[in-house]
C-alpha cells in the first residue's frame, strides 16, 4: 500500500482528502458549557432601578457580605470538585434567587448539594432533573415563563424553580423539616429516611464556613439523592435538632 501511495501521489491526495471530508461530516460532540446554559432565559430581567435599590435589613441578612459568599464558593467547589467559576455562578444564582423570594440562600445551596452534588446535568430515573432535582413533569407550569419543560437544566432556572417549590413546601407545612420532607417525597410517610438530616447538616456546615470558621471539605459528603422518593421503607431516624432549624433566614 505505501509503495502504491509513493508510486501514485494522485491516489495519496486522494485519500487525504477523503479522510479530511469524514473528519468534517463528523465533528466531536461535547456537552455545552455551563456559560452558555447561564446565559440561556431563565429568570426576568431585574430593572436597573431595582439593582440600584439599597437592600433591606432582611435582604442584607440574606445576602451576607461578598466574602461570605467567595469563602461559601471556595468551600463548595473543593468539596464537590467543582470548577470555581461555575461554582461562583451556582452560588451567585442561589443568593439572588434567595433575596428575591426571602428563603436562605445557604438552605437553597444545601438542598442543592445533596439533591445532585452541583452537577448540573444529574438526571434521575424517576425523572427529577437538574441541580435542585425538580420533576419538571410535575412542576411544568412554573417552567413556563422561562421557555418551558426544557429549561430544566437550565441552571438558572432549576434554582429558581426548585426554589420556589422548597419555599412553599416550608410555608405549608410549617416548618423546615415538613418542608424537605415534602420536597424530596415523602410528605405522606412516617420518615423521609434521613433526607432532612442529610441536608440540615450540609446547611451547619455552611453556616459556619460563611462565619469564616475552618470546616473541613474532606468529610465524605452525602450521596446525591437523584431520585424523588416514591416509597420509604428505612426506619424513622431521629430528626435534626430544632436549633438548626430556627436560623435559617427567611423563614
Amino acid at each position: 500500500m505505501i509503495a502504491v501511495l509513493f508510486a501514485r501521489p494522485d491516489l495519496a491526495r486522494s485519500l487525504s482528502k477523503a479522510i479530511a471530508e469524514d473528519e468534517a461530516v463528523a465533528p466531536a460532540v461535547v456537552a455545552p458549557p455551563l456559560s452558555a446554559l447561564m446565559e440561556a432565559p431563565a429568570v426576568k430581567p431585574v430593572s436597573a432601578a431595582a439593582e440600584e435599590a439599597p437592600l433591606t435589613e432582611e435582604e442584607k441578612a440574606l445576602m451576607g457580605t461578598r466574602k461570605q459568599q467567595e469563602w461559601v464558593t471556595s468551600w463548595l467547589a473543593k468539596r464537590y470538585r467543582v470548577a470555581g467559576d461555575a461554582t461562583n455562578m451556582l452560588v451567585s444564582t442561589a443568593y439572588l434567587t434567595a433575596r428575591e423570594i426571602k428563603l436562605d440562600p445557604l438552605l437553597i445551596l444545601a438542598v442543592m448539594a445533596i439533591e445532585s452534588g452541583l452537577n448540573p446535568f444529574a438526571e434521575s430515573p424517576m425523572g427529577a432533573q437538574g441541580l435542585m432535582q425538580v420533576m419538571s413533569k410535575v412542576h411544568h407550569d412554573k417552567f413556563q415563563e422561562m421557555g418551558g419543560v426544557q429549561a430544566a437544566l437550565n441552571p438558572v432556572a432549576n434554582i429558581r424553580v426548585g426554589s420556589l417549590i422548597l419555599k412553599d413546601y416550608v410555608t405549608r407545612g410549617g416548618s423546615v423539616e415538613a418542608g424537605l420532607k415534602s420536597y424530596v417525597g415523602a410528605a405522606a410517610f412516617e420518615t423521609d429516611d434521613g433526607y432532612g438530616s442529610k441536608v440540615l447538616a450540609e446547611y451547619r456546615r455552611l453556616k459556619q464556613v460563611s462565619a469564616g470558621k475552618k470546616v473541613p471539605t474532606f468529610t465524605a459528603p452525602s450521596a446525591p439523592v437523584l431520585a424523588k422518593t416514591t416509597t420509604v421503607q428505612a426506619p424513622a431516624v431521629a430528626s435534626a435538632a430544632p436549633a438548626a432549624a430556627t436560623e435559617l433566614a427567611g423563614l
